[in-house]
């Protein structure tokens, strides 16, 4: 299994918010599509996201989206591995 133990909020939003968008991070990971390094810079980024506040409301009441955010900082990236 793949975590983030040093960042498990971030870990979690990032989890979360491609979940929303029809992404599993970890299956992107075991496909080859994402490699880990990658994924662990994009639980870097979210955790230095100042959006934390509007990203848990946003996560809180969205079960499927075709996009995340603008103010996503991994947006770009999640939404280039939707299937």
């Amino acid at each position: 299994m793949i975590g983030y133990s040093d960042a498990p909020r971030a870990w979690g939003y990032t989890r979360g918010a491609a979940r929303v968008v029809g992404v599993d991070l970890t299956d992107a990971v075991v496909a080859g599509w994402l490699s880990r390094s990658e994924l662990g810079e994009m639980v870097d980024t979210c955790t230095r996201c100042g959006q934390a506040l509007p990203c848990t409301d946003w996560l809180a009441h969205t079960v499927a989206a075709e996009e995340l955010p603008g103010y996503c900082p991994n947006k770009a990236v999640i939404e280039a591995l939707k299937p």
